[in-house]
């Protein structure tokens, strides 16, 4: 079985994964080219100092891996340390030991030490953005609906937009990346 930092040595740059996506690489972009990192040189300071590594989990069809790769990126790029990504479908040895309420929900962040050992992990979203999931699902007809099909596209192209649009949800991603981060360090 390959450890964590194997599957870290063996995979791409989150700089040429974004590069590369197939889907949702405009958004991922434009999040990407907008989000201004706060002034928070110490997190920044800290993690780099920490001398880590960050491993995520991911797929380019994921909304949740548009808006937070590209925040959790621009994290790694200014403490100077490297991200790389782990296709989930590629090999799901990896996502499931990591399952979140027992799915192989993603992205997944895997933050990893100097030797290589997984310390944290933070992922698939932050609660604000899990609050507004939820909310926009409760508004679905049952999957039994002819409409369900539908309503359910509509809501994720919905939730698409609102992750592109809303900077506040951005900041909602840094911060509980940040917090979680800060609790190992």
């Amino acid at each position: 079985m390959k450890t964590e930092q194997q599957y870290f040595e063996e995979s791409i740059s989150m700089k040429d994964y974004m590069n590369e996506m197939s889907q949702l690489k405009e958004q991922s972009f434009m999040i990407y080219d907008s989000f201004v990192l706060p002034g928070d040189t110490d997190f920044i300071e800290k993690v780099k100092n920490a001398n880590l590594h960050i491993l995520a989990i991911t797929e380019d069809w994921c909304g949740d891996a548009m808006i937070n790769n590209p925040i959790i990126r621009k994290v790694a790029e200014a403490a100077n340390i490297d991200i790389r990504t782990a296709l989930r479908d590629a090999d799901t040895d990896l996502i499931d030991r990591y399952l979140t309420n027992g799915g192989r929900a993603i992205p997944m962040y895997l933050i990893l030490n100097e030797s290589g050992e997984v310390i944290t992990t933070w992922g698939p979203r932050a609660p604000q953005l899990q609050q507004l999931v939820m909310d926009m699902r409760a508004t679905l007809p049952e999957k039994e609906d002819p409409t369900f099909e539908d309503a359910q596209k509509d809501l994720y192209e919905n939730m698409r937009k609102q992750y592109v649009e809303n900077s506040q949800l951005w900041s909602y991603v840094y911060e509980d990346f940040k917090k979680k981060v800060n609790t190992v360090l």
